[in-house]
C-alpha cells in the first residue's frame, strides 16, 4: 500500500517530536506542523487505522513499528538532502523547507546516488584536508604521525 506525502509528513513529525520529549501528543503535532486540531485529530486517526501509531488511554501517541520504519527512511532522506542542499550553498532555511518537498518525490534510486556523492564529497574533503596539514607540516619541519 502506498504511503501519503501527507501521512509521511505526520509520522516524520512524530518521530522528530519523540527524539526531544518522551512523549507525543496531538496538540505538539498542531503545534509543530501548524495545522489545525481537526485536522490533526482526523489524520492521527487514519494512521491509528492503518497502524502507523498506538494512541494510549493518556492520548500519548507512539509509532508502530510499521511507522517508525516510514519515519526513519523520510527523515534520513529528509535530513541528507537538507545537508546536501547546504553543501551546494543553499542557505538553512531554504535547504529545509525545499528537502520537505524533495524527500517525498525522490525515487530510492537517485537518493542512493545522492547519498553516495556526499559521502565521496566528505572522503575527498578529508583527505584533502589530512594532505593540505601534511604538507604545510612538512614545510615547516613538523613530523607527521
Amino acid at each position: 500500500m502506498k504511503v501519503l506525502e501527507s501521512e509521511e509528513n505526520y509520522l516524520e513529525a512524530i518521530l522528530v517530536l519523540s527524539l526531544n520529549n518522551k512523549r507525543v501528543r496531538s496538540i505538539d503535532i498542531v503545534n509543530e506542523m501548524e495545522y489545525s486540531k481537526p485536522s490533526v485529530s482526523i489524520a492521527m486517526k487514519n494512521l491509528l487505522n492503518k497502524s502507523y501509531i498506538l494512541k494510549d488511554k493518556d492520548g500519548n501517541i507512539s509509532l508502530t513499528a510499521k511507522g517508525q520504519k516510514i519515519a526513519d527512511t523520510v527523515y534520513e532522506r529528509h535530513v541528507v538532502i537538507s545537508d546536501w542542499l547546504m553543501l551546494l550553498g543553499v542557505d538553512r532555511k531554504t535547504a529545509l523547507h525545499d528537502a520537505c518537498h524533495i524527500e517525498h518525490a525522490l525515487s530510492e534510486k537517485s537518493f542512493v546516488a545522492i547519498k553516495k556523492h556526499i559521502e565521496k564529497y566528505k572522503q575527498d574533503s578529508l583527505e584533502n584536508m589530512e594532505n593540505d596539514i601534511y604538507n604545510k607540516n612538512k614545510k615547516t619541519g613538523v613530523k607527521n604521525g
